[in-house]
């Protein structure tokens, strides 16, 4: 039974996050951002702007982007109430030490249960860091050591308008060039990178978590040699940098006090 109650919660959050992402964003801008609109790699394209729909449109979308909003915080709190805290932590673990990152299922938590949802599949297991970018980025978690994608879920709707920002130390979900790609690959920032936050005519990067453990790890994995290799053309560790597993770290339980 709970197995398929998490499964219809996810159905229904991932497609009203879909509707109220995309009315949010769309309203914001005050422009009709086309579904087509790409952002290519990790370098945000500015949108192509196009006529404002009809003031009758805009209204019925904000309706549906507030149903779609109260409805999707309804379901995230009673789920987060019924497993994790608002909080959970997650330790990766590497072939160069160890790094704990806490997410914020408050502020993303469509893209918090995703990420968890890999996590408790053991997902990340024996997968690799392919992409590192000193001073930018390092991305993983979608790669096996062969560098054959691992299969994943189908991709979630973009969080990126919550207001978490693309700082140092922060966690985000990887995509391809359309905005609601992202499924299985994170990135942790290794600078402020505001370049990655969303603009008013430009989607984001959807931070979900911050490294609070091990960021001199992070900061090891970044700074490896990179160059090219079979299956990628640059921006690869000449000697692999593997994720040997992600869990969850379980709440220290506090400790009694006497009277």
């Amino acid at each position: 039974v709970t197995t398929w109650a998490c499964s219809i919660h996810e159905i229904v959050c991932h497609r009203i996050a879909v509707v109220a992402a995309d009315c949010r964003f769309r309203l914001a801008s005050e422009r009709w951002i086309p579904r087509s609109a790409r952002i290519l790699g990790m370098q945000p394209i500015p949108l192509q702007a196009q006529t404002a729909p009809p003031i009758a449109v805009r209204r019925k979308a904000v309706g549906v982007a507030w149903c779609a909003i109260i409805i999707a915080t309804v379901f995230a709190g009673r789920h987060a109430n019924a497993t994790d805290t608002t909080t959970p932590q997650v330790r990766i673990t590497t072939d160069r030490g160890a790094f704990v990152i806490e997410l914020d299922r408050e502020r993303a938590p469509l893209t918090v249960e995703n990420f968890l949802a890999y996590v408790r599949a053991g997902h990340y297991s024996n997968t690799l860091f392919p992409r590192v970018i000193a001073n930018f980025v390092i991305q993983g978690g979608g790669v096996k050591p062969d560098y054959t994608a691992k299969p994943a879920h189908k991709p979630i709707a973009n969080e990126s308008g919550h207001g978490l920002r693309n700082l140092r130390g922060t966690v985000g979900l990887a995509r391809a060039m359309a905005p609601h790609t992202g499924d299985a690959q994170f990135y942790v920032n290794i600078v402020d990178n505001a370049e990655l936050d969303p603009l008013a005519n430009r989607w984001g990067y959807a931070v979900f978590g911050r490294v609070v453990e091990g960021m001199e790890v992070v900061d090891r994995i970044s700074n490896v040699p990179t160059g090219t290799n079979a299956a990628l053309s640059q921006d690869a560790p000449l000697v692999p940098v593997i994720i040997e597993k992600a869990e969850l770290v379980e709440p220290v339980a506090a400790s009694p006090t006497s009277n």
